[in-house]
């Protein structure tokens, strides 16, 4: 009997003539992210990813591998040779781990998928010989509509066994869908839209603004650890921490104060934008929700797109508070996310900002500032940190 783990792949194998390149990315970002945990061989066999297990670290591996794009569920499996012997041996190990974590399981149902169709039983007459093994054995009865577990078949060239499948995150590999330049701040949404555009199998890199010394360090450390959080879903990420205070300081002096966030994000997007450009990203992911703050309104945000080219994607635009904080938690970046340190945006904060721009308006008021010089500036002084 060889232990391995079982991932299913989700709409990943609905590709058409592409899946080939879309499975054999998963299965290199699998490598990565179990880089430094022994395990055996990782191989494909109809629909499903597996990874041999040579030694007891099965949680090291299922937590490692829940941060895979791609993978819906892993099912901590014994894979035996295609014979009744053996399919029977097999069962009877899996059931009893399982009774012996549960105790409390007193109901199953047997459930196969019968891949290798010249077997000669069909998917029922395994299920009755799967329920026959266990009441044999064991003091559970069958339930078939609302059973405390089921033992899964999955019937192929070889025959994998398995009690349990954990909820993974699903998506499409990393990388599939582009590269991204993410406008990162210190606080829950931000985080949340990267993870999400990850998801969707689009590279991360990540762009922050603060206003040193008005903001400090500390409050920058918090955000490359919510970078660091990305990374343990997308992969390396690339930093870029720009200081905007030298901006802030112009746009306070030569434009309207009601004006001061609105055209301060405008100036967020010039730089993300040139750097999207200069280093070839094929969108900017921002963590903006319609009406949460006021330069997030309609007006708001056709304003600040109109300085850019590139495709911005805002997940989290339609999305309730409460969902976001539900993600932020699920993720593990609520936590830091809270804590009370002073961002970018709350220097030279307008007391009653504009909440009806428009774009004309806002073009008039940015007249005296010198917005090439400036932007060219920042990004000449800019940080870049590697984080894994």
């Amino acid at each position: 009997m060889q232990r391995v783990m079982a991932l299913s792949l989700g709409e990943l194998v609905l590709k058409g003539k592409n899946r080939h390149t879309f499975l054999q990315k998963l299965i290199g970002d699998i490598k990565k992210n179990l880089r430094g945990i022994d395990h055996g061989k990782i191989y494909h066999n109809m629909g499903k990813v597996y990874v041999e297990v040579v030694e007891d670290n099965e949680e090291k591996l299922i937590n490692r591998l829940k941060h895979v794009f791609g993978i819906v569920y892993i099912a901590p499996s014994i894979k035996v040779e295609t014979n009744p012997e053996e399919i029977e041996e097999a069962i009877l190990h899996v059931v009893k781990e399982t009774l012996e974590k549960h105790p409390e399981y007193k109901t199953f149902k047997a459930q196969t998928s019968r891949g290798d169709k010249t077997y000669p039983l069909t998917s029922m007459e395994i299920n009755n010989k799967i329920g026959g093994i266990v009441l044999k054995n064991f003091d559970v009865k069958v339930d078939v509509h609302n059973p405390d577990f089921y033992v899964y078949c999955d019937l192929k060239k070889d025959t994998y066994i398995y009690t349990e499948k954990i909820k993974a995150y699903g998506g499409l590999p990393k990388g599939t869908n582009g590269r991204g330049l993410l406008l990162l701040s210190g606080g829950i949404d931000s985080p949340v839209a990267g993870f999400l555009m990850a998801k969707r199998g689009v590279s991360i890199d990540c762009l922050h603004f603060h206003s040193y010394p008005f903001t400090s360090e500390r409050a920058e450390e918090k955000v490359k650890t919510l970078a660091s959080d990305i990374a343990s879903f997308s992969g390396k990420v690339n930093f870029y921490s720009v200081n905007i205070l030298p901006i802030q300081k112009e746009i306070n002096k030569k434009a309207p104060e009601d004006e001061m966030t609105i055209i301060s994000r405008r100036f967020m997007m010039r730089i993300a934008n040139k750097l999207a450009e200069e280093r070839g990203y094929d969108s900017i992911i921002t963590g903006e929700n319609l009406g949460q703050v006021a330069s997030q309104t309609i007006g708001g945000l056709q304003v600040t797109n109109a300085v850019t080219d590139k495709l911005v994607f805002r997940p989290l635009i339609g999305m309730d508070k409460v969902n976001i904080i539900d993600i932020a938690t699920e993720i593990g970046t609520y936590e830091t996310s809270i804590l009370p340190f002073e961002d970018c945006c709350t220097v030279f904060l307008p007391k009653h900002p504009n909440l009806r721009p428009t774009i004309e308006g806002i073009e008039e008021s940015e007249k005296d500032l010198d917005i090439d010089s400036l932007v060219e500036d920042a990004i000449a002084k800019m940080e870049v940190t590697v984080i894994e």
